[in-house]
């Protein structure tokens, strides 16, 4: 399926490696102005067919002093002089910018990590306006290598407390540079500074709205599926793929046939309440396959858990196979297209950066969906949400008249429940247990709080006592965290008494379990899930 069309104001982020890349974009993003990432490696073709009015160079982890440090394509600076572009580097990209144009970069005598104090120097500087000489701000740096020399025609316009170059810039090339990290909260003037240099420096205009990618996003669909042509969509009852169906059959109608299938690894009651969703309030074409006994028939005696993911893959394929010979029968023509509710941040992390001896593969990766696709599979996909992040996905849906209750509701992987008990996911009680959490959530008024929530049914036994005897039963884990897009996130901080209702709740009326614990882990270091 082709990307919609840009307009000429996108800003393109060349990422080599940052933690922080995705950050750059959202923040973008939130001025209305329309952003994407690019590996830092790209060719000049792929930089270029963007037609970006600016390039953000990202941060990275590597030395430009090192034989296979990543950078920008040759030709890059003559085609965006040439074209107006304006280039800002951030961290290891103004590294980049002074090292590949002639100036030198070294080891710093002090390393800079975390919170620094910079002073605006010299004369009027663009990137930070007019009247901020002798302005001191704090910023977050993260660099080991400084700028000795910079190149010519360049100035220095800040510096650290410590006399390394904070700020760099050639006005009349049009590329500028920031050692710190101004997309970070650490930096607490770094948005200004954003949206100045944005706005005031390089003219971008914010214009940027959601009805614009929606509509553009219904054009591209119609030209992609024929008018005789059908399209199936495995719905999972999550917002993602909720947001893509509806999107999709606004373009197409009834030509989308959705497949809601039960693997007797969803939430509490999903089937009911999923299924009404869908028919009494978004009207779509849902057909609901019961296959719990064939899940986990193939599930039983099952522990690792790629194993379990290529089992429900599999499982899940078969039944969709099945769906689409269906079709082919009741309307004389085999289903061309598949939808997926892909997001941004699995388009950013199936791109590794470069530096992690990793390959550059721009397939999606299969994240906690159905354990990924066949290579052999005939679908064609569409993914008309894949440059949104969980937010957006959001705001689309409440344009869409997705019920807001159900845009609000927690993530839930494709596997279900199978990455939420960690051994056999017919052993045990997880269901029961994942219920009361949710529902202590609910009642608490805390749901809206808190970006995913979930109880882990782990593979660990210990010694309690109830009912004063003896117990030998398993251990329950709670998580809880606050994230904006999924990709970093906090552990949500409840109150105590709220901890204990929970944990009486779960030992009292869930049998076999008689220990629980909360993962007070943020990510990084771990992720969201337990597998």
């Amino acid at each position: 399926m082709e990307t919609p069309t840009m307009k000429p104001d996108t800003v393109l982020i060349l990422d080599f490696g940052s933690q922080y890349t995705h950050l750059i974009t959202r923040r973008i993003r939130s001025l209305n102005v329309f952003s994407l990432v690019l590996s830092g490696t790209s060719s000049l073709k792929q930089i270029s067919s963007h037609n970006p009015r600016v390039v953000i160079l990202s941060g990275g982890p590597h030395s430009v002093h090192a034989p296979d440090a990543p950078s920008f394509p040759e030709g890059f600076v003559e085609w965006a002089e040439g074209n107006g572009v304006h280039v800002l580097g951030i961290c290891y990209g103004l590294q980049l910018i002074v090292q590949r144009l002639g100036g030198v970069v070294v080891e710093g005598e002090s390393k800079e990590y975390g919170k620094m104090e910079i002073e605006v120097k010299g004369g009027e500087s663009e990137i930070f306006g007019k009247g901020r000489v002798g302005e001191k701000q704090v910023v977050w740096m993260s660099h080991g290598d400084e700028a000795l020399k910079l190149p010519d025609g360049f100035e220095v316009v800040a510096q650290s407390a410590q006399g390394a170059v904070a700020a760099l810039e050639n006005r009349g090339r049009r590329i500028y540079g920031l050692q710190y990290h101004p997309e970070v909260t650490h930096s607490p003037k770094g948005m200004e500074t954003l949206k100045h240099f944005l706005f005031d420096v390089c003219g971008v205009s914010a214009d940027w709205k959601m009805e614009d990618l929606m509509e553009e996003e219904i054009k591209v669909i119609n030209n992609t599926v024929a008018a005789d042509e059908h399209v199936i969509c495995a719905l999972s009852g999550g917002v993602d793929s909720t947001v893509a169906a509806t999107l999709v059959h606004k373009a197409i109608g009834d030509r989308l046939h959705c497949i809601f299938v039960d693997n007797g690894l969803l939430r509490y009651k999903e089937q009911e309440r999923v299924m009404d969703t869908f028919e009494r309030d978004l009207h779509l074409p849902v057909t609901c396959v019961d296959a719990s006994e064939q899940f986990l028939s193939q599930l039983k005696g099952v522990v690792d858990p790629e194993t379990k993911r290529k089992i429900i893959g599999k499982e899940f394929i078969n039944i969709f196979d099945q769906f689409a010979h269906e079709l082919e029968k009741k309307h004389g023509k085999k289903p061309a297209f598949l939808v997926q509710g892909t997001l941004y941040p699995d388009v950013i992390e199936s791109c590794p950066p470069p530096g992690t001896d990793r390959t550059h593969s721009h397939t999606i990766k299969s994240h906690h969906n159905v354990g990924g696709l066949p290579k052999d599979m005939k679908l064609k996909l569409i993914e008309p949400l894949k440059l949104l992040f969980k937010d957006e996905v959001r705001e689309l849906g409440r344009i869409l008249n997705v019920p807001v209750g159900f845009l609000k509701r927690h993530p839930f992987p494709g596997p279900g429940l199978a990455v939420r008990v960690l051994g056999d996911v017919t052993q045990g009680n997880a269901l029961e247990v994942d219920e009361i959490f949710i529902q202590s959530i609910r009642d608490a008024g805390l749901y809206d709080s808190i970006w995913q929530a979930f109880a882990v049914f782990l593979p660990v036994r210990s010694v309690g006592v109830q009912g004063d005897k003896r117990t030998h039963s398993h251990v329950v884990a709670l998580r809880a965290v606050t994230s904006q897009d999924g990709m970093t996130a906090d552990w949500f901080n409840f109150e105590h008494k709220f901890l204990d209702d929970v944990s009486r709740k779960i030992c009292n009326s869930v049998q076999g379990v008689n220990r629980v614990v909360q993962d007070i882990t943020s990510k990084p270091p771990s992720t969201i899930e337990w597998e």
